[in-house]
């Protein structure tokens, strides 16, 4: 039985400020989670903290690129021994983010591991990179680059550490719960990245759709699979507390049903969790929407 073991990864680089002056209150994900038990929930082990740098724009302008870039990088290393070893020692990393740049640190890990996938379940594309600014405008939030960067496509700074880019290739992605609406659709599909929109994970079933991508991720050459989940994939009426909350997303249920499967096959090597704000969530009510849903699908039994 593979080990479960629990790390902090609080970074919010990734995000612009939600008001002039503050910062991205994702940071406090761990925490939020903690505080609802996940660690004895999950029956995992304690893997610790990576502390990430301070938030600071400094005199940072739009068209400079990335913010926080030379931060991010830095991180990524850390971030990256820490999972490294714990995959190579054939435990099962559960991140707690921060926002989605934190997926730089597990993908270079693994990199460094092998040949991986990363099933990619979240409401965006994530795929804003230098070459198509003129449809999405100018990067600047690594947070929103997610699959560009993992990909490849984004400052060597971010994208090709150790000399390792790209992370994943573009057909050992699968994104999953974009909004049918995306933006991103039309240059994923001329480039063959998997994605499959809300409205088709419902019509075809989250079973069916989740049992469709193992078909691929859980297959030679690749060694395993990671799985991204970014808390946007979820509908705003029941999960709010995000910074693009976005409608007509997947409804808890529909998720678990989609990750499940995912979680249980043998070849998912961990999974990071990103984005919800316990900021714009007084209540709480999110931070224990999530954890019910990771003791579900990634409790030991």
């Amino acid at each position: 039985m593979r080990r479960t073991v629990l790390i902090d990864a609080p970074s919010n680089l990734g995000l612009r400020p939600p008001v002039p002056g503050a910062v991205p209150g994702c940071y406090k994900l761990a925490g939020a989670l903690r505080e609802q038990g996940l660690l004895r929930r999950l029956g995992a082990l304690e893997g610790g903290v990576v502390v990430p740098p301070r938030y600071d724009l400094g005199e940072w302008q739009e068209g400079d690129g990335d913010f926080h870039a030379a931060a991010i990088a830095g991180y990524t290393a850390k971030l990256a021994h820490r999972v490294e070893g714990h995959v190579r020692s054939g435990d099962f990393p559960v991140v707690l983010g921060g926002d989605c740049s934190i997926l730089l640190g597990a993908v270079l890990a693994l990199r460094r591991v092998g040949r991986y996938g990363v099933a990619y379940l979240d409401g965006h594309g994530d795929f804003r990179h230098p070459g198509n600014v003129a449809v999405s405008g100018p990067v600047g939030a690594v947070a929103g680059e997610g699959v560009a960067q993992i990909t490849g496509r984004g400052p060597a700074e971010l994208t090709d550490i150790d000399g390792l880019r790209p992370y994943v290739r573009d057909e050992d992605v699968s994104l999953l719960g974009i909004r049918d609406v995306d933006e991103d659709q039309e240059e994923l599909t001329g480039l063959g990245i998997s994605h499959t929109r809300v409205g088709e994970i419902r019509r075809r079933g989250p079973d069916a759709v989740a049992r469709e991508v193992l078909g691929h991720l859980q297959t030679p050459p690749l060694d395993g699979f990671w799985i991204h989940l970014d808390a946007d994939v979820l509908d705003p009426s029941v999960m709010p507390a995000v910074d693009s909350p976005d409608p007509d997303g997947l409804l808890t249920d529909e998720l678990r049903a989609l990750l499940g499967p995912l979680a249980a096959s043998p070849r998912c090597v961990g999974v990071n969790v990103t984005i919800y704000d316990p900021d714009r969530d007084p209540e709480g009510s999110g931070a224990v929407l999530l954890a019910d849903l990771l003791e579900d699908v990634f409790a030991q039994p």
